[in-house]
C-alpha cells in the first residue's frame, strides 16, 4: 500500500500515464464531462471532496506548465479564483471555451464541488 499522496488507485494509476502536453481537468459536480478522456469521478456528496482538497492533491504530483480556467471564476467565486492564482501560464478564456477545450483532455478528474466556475484545464510538464 502506498505510504502517502493520491490513494485512489483509478486516479493514482492515471496521473502515472500522463505525459508532457497532456490535459487534466478539474471540475466542479456541475461541469459537463465531454466524451472521449478518461473520468475519475470523485464525487460523493455536494462538496465533497472539494475543489481546494482535489486541487491541492493534483498539484502536488503533477508537473504543471500551464493552466486554463474560465473568466467567469473572478466573480462568481473569488475563493476558486484565489487557488489558481499561483498556476503558471494562467489563462482565462469564457466558461463556453473551457467546455470545448476540455474535450481535448486526457483526464478528468470530477469533485464534488458545488460552487460555480470551480473548473481549470492543467497542461502537464516535465520534472527535467
Amino acid at each position: 500500500m502506498k505510504r502517502h499522496g493520491i490513494l485512489n488507485r483509478h486516479l493514482a494509476g492515471a496521473l502515472a500515464e500522463l505525459g508532457h502536453g497532456d490535459g487534466v481537468l478539474v471540475c466542479d459536480a456541475g461541469m459537463p464531462v465531454p466524451a472521449g478522456p478518461r473520468v475519475v469521478d470523485l464525487a460523493f456528496v455536494a462538496g465533497v471532496p472539494s475543489f481546494a482538497e482535489v486541487l491541492s492533491g493534483l498539484l502536488a504530483e503533477l508537473v504543471v506548465e500551464g493552466a486554463t480556467a474560465a473568466g467567469e471564476v473572478r466573480e462568481a467565486n473569488p475563493a476558486a479564483a484565489a487557488l489558481l492564482a499561483d498556476l503558471p501560464e494562467l489563462r482565462f478564456v469564457t466558461h463556453t471555451e473551457l467546455k470545448e477545450l476540455s474535450a481535448g483532455a486526457r483526464l478528468v478528474v470530477r469533485t464534488g464541488e458545488a460552487r460555480p466556475y470551480a473548473n481549470v484545464l492543467l497542461r502537464c510538464g516535465v520534472f527535467f
